[in-house]
């Protein structure tokens, strides 16, 4: 069992750039589709995402001055905002994590053949928020078959959610073929972002607050456009937080950059990704004797390319980081958390239509959540960091342990 989880391990690590060529070309050759154009699929995918890649660190980075600038403010956390990468490396060390990738994999083929789901999930390096409950529930009730379970369960449960998604995902974002099954997003953000796009709704004058970029962009001509926003939150960003004038320009001109890259390098993705969806459609409805609407399942990345998602995120971290200063009770600085807010921004800004205002909203209002949520579960998520061999000083967690099933996990733990 060891020597499967080690081997999958080493696959998923390769990442989404090494990774998704492979299976988009092997998907190609199974929806048979040319070798040829199997290949050009792959490639175009690898190379769209690695563009992806590229342009949100490019965003990170531009971000850095502020959010350094923040963190030097914040004293007296009792508790570590992570990251995710360190809570994914404890949870691969679950005995199952191998075998829990190959069951569910086996699982949505045979769901797609049975025409059970139209989600056919390629997001495999992200079986990670699959994993970590189950792994969480492992090194806390020491069990590894309802480990197992849980970790198979959610990536089934995350294949009917795509399926529900998938409507609105594509008219929003216009990536028809294709689905998300990210499920801390379709399963956590999504129904978050309903919730409170809904109270909104019933709220006198909030409602009628719509704030777009498209209205913008009508109203204000060459202001209103993408690059000339981003340049301008830069400047704000860096007036805010006392930037000398070299890093002022600096964060100016890379958000102004992920505003305008962004939605190039989701084209790019999309482009290797269209082939491969039409011939799974075709293959499929041969197969199934009626026509079969089969979606791709990706990454919640896939949706970056909406200007609005870059817009909300600059201005969500610095709002984020002054809640975490002020509100009462919070005892983690958010240094995590932060890296995920451009994430959370695509799945606000599809239920919203792409309302500036309430993506913002609906942002902050879920990072603070998450902070106390955090908070609750850092007992039980240090331990299973510990026992993961990730070595921290003092209780330690993660925005993807705040999620409802691990926060749920710990509590059946607290009252047993």
């Amino acid at each position: 069992m060891s020597i499967l989880a080690s081997v999958f391990k080493t696959i998923v690590s390769l990442g989404a750039t090494a990774l998704l060529p492979v299976i988009i070309f092997i998907l190609g050759l199974i929806f048979r589709m040319k070798i040829g154009a199997a290949i050009k699929s792959g490639l175009t995918v690898g190379i769209g995402f690695m563009g992806l890649t590229l342009v949100v660190n490019l965003l990170t980075e531009s971000l850095k001055p502020a959010v350094d600038y923040y963190s030097k403010l914040g004293t007296g956390y009792t508790i570590t905002d992570i990251g995710w990468p360190a809570v994914g490396a404890a949870a691969w060390v679950a005995p199952f994590a191998g075998l829990a990738i190959l069951i569910g994999i086996i699982v949505n083929i045979i769901a797609v053949r049975l025409g059970w789901t139209r989600t056919m999930n390629v997001d495999i390096w992200n079986y990670i928020h699959f994993i970590i409950p189950g792994s969480l529930v492992y090194v806390l009730f020491h069990s590894f078959w309802i480990g197992l379970l849980v970790s198979v369960g959610m990536s089934v449960i995350a294949l009917f959610l795509g399926d529900i998604v998938a409507g609105k995902w594509q008219s929003y974002y216009g990536l028809d073929g294709t689905t998300t099954t990210t499920i801390q997003q379709t399963a956590w953000v999504m129904p978050f972002a309903w919730v409170i796009n809904r109270v909104i709704d019933v709220i006198p004058g909030l409602n009628k607050v719509d704030f777009s970029l498209e209205t913008v962009n009508k109203r204000l001509g060459v202001f209103g456009d993408s690059s000339v926003i981003g340049t301008v939150v830069g400047v704000l960003l860096a007036v805010l937080t006392r930037q000398d004038l070299a890093h002022a320009i600096s964060m100016a001109i890379g958000i102004a950059s992920v505003m305008v890259l962004m939605p190039k390098m989701v084209s790019v993705l999309m482009e290797g990704i269209s082939p491969v969806g039409k011939a799974a459609r075709k293959t499929m409805s041969k197969q199934m004797g009626k026509e079969t609407n089969l979606n791709i399942g990706m990454d919640i990345a896939l949706g970056l390319g909406d200007p609005t998602t870059e817009t909300a995120t600059v201005v969500t971290i610095p709002i984020v980081i002054i809640c975490a200063l002020f509100l009462p009770g919070i005892k983690l600085f958010p240094v995590g958390i932060l890296m995920c807010i451009i994430y959370f921004s695509v799945s606000a800004a599809m239920v919203t239509n792409g309302n500036l205002f309430r993506t913002i909203l609906i942002c902050v209002l879920f990072c603070v959540l998450s902070l106390y949520l955090e908070g609750y579960v850092a007992p039980g998520a240090t331990q299973m960091l510990k026992s993961g061999g990730v070595k921290v000083a003092g209780l330690s967690t993660d925005v993807t342990l705040a999620e409802p099933w691990n926060v749920l996990i710990c509590w059946i733990k607290s009252i047993l």
